[in-house]
């Protein structure tokens, strides 16, 4: 239970000093006493800085594409299928915006090696997007995303929020989903009064995957 307590320790400190100050600027001293160990007991709960970044990465995307998978599972409808990703996602990287944010920033930091495991993982959960968008094309409902402009561009936006959501703002996380849902499907050429997703189903799948509160 102990090692399991100091494990998380040093996942949370990591996590809060990658976001603030990105990978290179955070030294192994700093981390230790972030996590308050030493700087040799540091690596028996992390491995390498690298390996530990790493594994930040994957477990976030690993969540992303559990709970994706989860709220798009049986979904027939396009538009319900792509408002669901699109409000997953805004949900997610508010309430986990500095995880998300090591995600998104730090890619770069890996080595080879271990950021093709990344890439694919993040494949993996784009891939969803990919397919909703063009479903949505074939039934006639969406816009044609040529060479996957449309499907970046709408992953930016929502990833976007990370930046500047506060839970202390005008909007909950419910609400926060439902406008993004909203923008994701006109932008993607749905009708000026697309369907809203089932926001109780979304925030559900997020308390679940992450173990947080929206």
């Amino acid at each position: 239970m102990a090692a399991n307590s100091t494990h998380t320790r040093v996942r949370k400190a990591a996590v809060r000093l990658f976001a603030a100050k990105g990978y290179h600027g955070v030294g192994i001293r700093e981390l230790a006493e972030a996590a308050k160990l030493s700087s040799a007991s540091l690596y028996h709960y992390m491995g390498t800085k690298e390996e530990l970044l790493a594994d930040i990465m994957w477990d976030c995307l690993e969540r992303l594409l559990s709970a994706a998978m989860l709220a798009t599972t049986d979904v027939q409808d396009p538009q319900e299928k792509l408002g669901r990703l699109a409000a997953l996602h805004a949900i997610a990287h508010a309430a986990q915006a500095k995880e998300t944010a090591v995600v998104d920033n730090e890619l770069r930091a890996l080595s080879p090696k271990l950021r093709r495991r990344i890439i694919k993982q993040r494949d993996a959960y784009e891939g969803l997007w990919a397919e909703a968008l063009d479903e949505g094309q074939q039934a006639g409902v969406f816009l044609p995303d040529e060479h996957g402009i449309t499907r970046r561009a709408l992953l930016e936006m929502c990833s976007g929020v990370a930046r500047w959501y506060s839970p202390r703002g005008p909007l909950t996380l419910r609400e926060l989903g439902s406008r993004y849902a909203t923008l994701t499907l006109r932008a993607a050429g749905a009708g000026p009064n697309p369907p809203e997703p089932d926001m109780e189903r979304c925030r559900t799948i997020v308390r679940y995957t992450w173990g947080t509160k929206v």
